[in-house]
């Protein structure tokens, strides 16, 4: 069962293959979603500071009753913090918002503010004194693991070339019908694993009628499907929802996609327009 699968991290750490991700599910909301998906036996659960519910995660990590060395917890900086001492302030900040003594894996949320997300200005100066502040915290026990999202390669290159711990993981948005794998491969080559967030592209792939009929093919949801075409990609999915039966069909994935589904899957039309989320700037918007 996927649930009870790993990957191991490059420090050894081992972090499950399926999480549940908390875009957009709120403080109050995220208690019973936590709850819900850790009682149904998900151990590995997603949220940012930026999301504005790491309160509510920890709340209902400890309502599972679940021993906490059993899950594992991730969270972001934000990405706004682009100093040392912001970036400090800022896992301090979720470390209290969570209520933990540690986390699991802390990652930047982006290599840029949102507000300039892959804009002229690099912000090579400005990430390495971020990592500087996750390596230090790292050092000190507050994070088991430390990684990356929506950087690319030049962005990791500028901080590979700094670390003195190199990043463990690179989150970023890959699904059916975009699926950056150029991309992949090279964060791969560096040992670094990706995770896959939005892997049913925000919903807008439940509305493919080419993605439909593969999955009806396998007997399974476009869900399923989408999460399975991560997992074969060597990708680690984070799919979202609040719905304890969606929760549970979203780790029923024992199947396997051909090898010429799979290169039907990477050549899907690329979406354009995903719904209530098209606001974020990684999913084409402007803030």
């Amino acid at each position: 069962m996927i649930l009870n699968e790993t990957y191991t991290l490059p420090n050894g750490v081992e972090i499950p293959k399926l999480g549940l991700g908390t875009w957009m599910i709120d403080d109050q909301q995220v208690v019973a979603a936590v709850q819900e998906a850790i009682g149904l036996g998900y151990r590995h659960i997603d949220t940012a500071q930026a999301y504005a519910n790491e309160r509510g995660v920890g709340e209902g990590v400890r309502a599972s009753g679940v021993a906490r060395g059993d899950l594992f917890i991730t969270t972001k900086v934000d990405a706004g913090a682009k100093s040392y001492e912001a970036a400090a302030q800022s896992i301090d900040g979720s470390l209290e918002a969570l209520g933990m003594d540690y986390i699991d894996l802390m990652i930047i949320h982006s290599p840029h503010p949102w507000t300039e997300f892959r804009g002229d200005k690099d912000y090579f100066a400005e990430n390495r004194e971020v990592w500087k502040a996750l390596e230090d915290a790292y050092e000190a026990g507050k994070v088991h693991a430390i990684g990356l999202s929506n950087f690319e390669q030049a962005d990791i290159e500028n901080i590979l070339e700094f670390a003195t711990v190199k990043p463990m993981v690179n989150q970023i948005l890959a699904h059916i019908s975009n699926t950056p794998l150029e991309l992949i491969e090279y964060t791969q080559a560096q040992g670094i694993l990706v995770e896959a967030y939005s892997p049913v592209a925000h919903g807008e792939l439940l509305k493919n009628e080419q993605v439909q009929a593969i999955a009806a093919t396998y007997g399974v949801t476009v869900p399923q499907l989408s999460i399975r075409y991560d997992l074969q990609l060597g990708l680690l999915p984070l799919p979202k929802t609040k719905t304890p039966a969606h929760m549970a069909s979203n780790a029923e994935l024992d199947f396997v996609i051909s090898d010429e589904d799979m290169e039907t899957l990477k050549h899907i039309e690329r979406i354009a327009d995903y719904g209530d989320a098209s606001f974020m700037p990684v999913f084409g918007g402007t803030l």
